[in-house]
């Protein structure tokens, strides 16, 4: 039988992860309240990021930047494109 949560992202009962995909805290307030198809939202968000941001995640300063970002993903303002970015049609 799967886990269910109350997905921060979603606002309602959903699948939760199988475990926590971030070290530390961070990894566990995820793993707390974060359905796997919002983790597939911010894992899309993750990769426009660093594309157009041009990062390389295992660059200490882009590892920052995206714990940063996932934390306002998940549980504040939200994550914004950058204001060049224009989505796929």
């Amino acid at each position: 039988m799967s886990r269910t949560v109350k997905c921060v992202l979603l606002g309602e009962e959903a699948e939760g992860l199988d475990y926590a995909p971030y070290p530390g805290p961070l990894g566990l307030r995820i793993y707390a309240g974060v359905s796997k198809q919002a983790w597939k939202r911010w894992v899309a968000h993750q990769t426009m990021l660093i594309n157009e941001y041009r990062l390389t995640p295992i660059e200490p300063d882009a590892r920052r930047f995206l714990e940063t970002e996932m934390e306002k993903f998940f549980f504040g303002e939200g994550s914004a494109a950058p204001k060049e970015y224009v989505p796929p049609t």
